[in-house]
């Protein structure tokens, strides 16, 4: 089992999202893209915004989402 879970990420995701709105994420997928795409950033060479010497990209990926480090934009938010 994954921890965090895909719904407590999507709570964080959607945390400033106000009651009305659509959600930021609403689909496991756009949360397996968005560490994907932080983490293939990591190993690119950029620095993590969490501590993490010794793990795995991924993981410091998901910590950073899950920290409220990084955010998930939109398609027309970039």
């Amino acid at each position: 089992m994954l921890h965090p879970s895909y719904s407590d990420l999507m709570k964080v995701v959607n945390k400033d999202v106000e009651q009305g709105e659509a959600p930021v994420v609403n689909s496991r997928y756009s949360i397996v893209m968005a560490t994907a795409k932080r983490a293939r950033q990591i190993i690119a060479g950029e620095e993590p915004l969490v501590p993490g010497k010794d793990r795995k990209p991924l993981s410091i990926a998901i910590d950073e989402l899950n920290q409220g480090k990084i955010t998930i934009l939109g398609d027309d938010e970039e």
